[in-house]
């Protein structure tokens, strides 16, 4: 029986989120292979709780438990924090120290995937077309005149380090660029402006198994709000999802071979969800998350449910692929 400790909580606006997705991760652990150990990690403590709501701190010098006089050490750990410090290189880079193998994917990819910044730059690079954007640092001088001019209307301000859009704002008029700007900077010292592509959002879920990658069906993204924005993702009745996305066979082709090519590329580890934007002309890279939601309802679990694949599966197979690389 394998110790597996499920990482949840973290130090940004998606700590309830988060929190949500390590229940769902401890509820659906094969508890035949695994003992799951649900670790809540906040900028204040690192702690699990019991059944009985007793709380046992964490030994940050090797990441251990003392739960009665009994040291429990953990054999990997199940990433599900979103945002900081588990989706940005942070958290990996820690258990790297301590050769604790861990579910997502490893520093550097993880630090690329979580920055928009770097990270359209590294996508673009590679060849596939991604939306034309500006970055501003906190403190920086800007025209508002010279960003529109260069973007057009509307646009997207973003912080470059956030996840479940977090701070992202949709400017559709010239004098809602400052305050757009503004709420991104709470969330981050670099912004990324970036112009608005008119299309459909297609969602493409990835796991490794062994050596091989399994590709999930797509899904397709309607958002009731203006965008799909932090309420639309978690308010239920503010979107529609739909697995599988109704798309041409080329286009499906088109999108899971981009993500399997930018899945290796990027060394990307464990399920991953690479998010794309569907024109007339083809198709816009949008964002990769490393660190994609696990509830039932999340688009991972669909898309792995339409596969064929259970959500316990789909924890196990990142699980056993985490261990034999540990």
């Amino acid at each position: 029986m394998k110790n597996i400790a499920i990482v949840c909580g973290g130090y940004s606006g998606e700590y309830d989120i988060s929190i949500q997705s390590g229940k769902v991760v401890e509820k659906h652990l094969d508890r035949n292979k695994y003992k799951g150990y649900r670790i809540v990690i906040s900028k204040t403590n690192w702690y699990f709780e019991s059944r009985d709501g007793e709380k046992y701190e964490i030994d940050k010098a090797d990441f251990s438990l003392n739960i009665d006089s009994v040291i429990i050490k953990f054999d990997g750990v199940f990433n599900a924090i979103h945002g900081t410090p588990g989706e940005d290189g942070k958290l990996q880079a820690y258990f790297d120290l301590l050769n604790i193998p861990y579910t997502s994917s490893g520093v550097t990819s993880a630090a690329l995937s979580f920055n928009k910044f770097f990270c359209n730059h590294f996508v673009r690079s590679m060849g596939v077309t991604v939306a034309d954007s500006l970055s501003l640092r906190k403190g920086d001088a800007y025209e508002k005149k010279t960003i529109i001019d260069a973007l057009g209307l509307p646009v997207f301000v973003k912080p470059v380090g956030s996840g479940s859009s977090v701070g992202i704002s949709k400017v559709n008029k010239t004098e809602e660029l400052d305050e757009a700007i503004k709420t991104a900077f709470k969330e981050d010292d670099r912004i990324l402006i970036e112009s608005f592509i008119d299309g459909r959002e297609i969602a493409c879920g990835l796991i490794e198994k062994g050596k091989d990658l399994i590709v999930f069906p797509l899904t397709e993204i309607i958002s009731k709000n203006d965008f799909f924005d932090y309420e639309a993702k978690y308010t239920k009745g503010l979107a529609h999802e739909v697995t599988p996305a109704n798309t041409p066979v080329e286009v499906e082709l088109d999108i899971k071979a981009t993500s399997s090519f930018l899945y290796r590329q990027m060394d990307c580890k464990g399920f991953v969800r690479f998010d794309y934007i569907l024109t007339k002309t083809g198709i816009y890279f949008l964002e990769v998350n490393a660190i994609p939601g696990m509830t039932e309802a999340s688009i991972i679990p669909q898309q792995a449910e339409a596969f064929g694949m259970s959500i316990q599966e789909l924890f196990t197979i990142a699980v056993e692929g985490m261990l034999k690389k540990g």
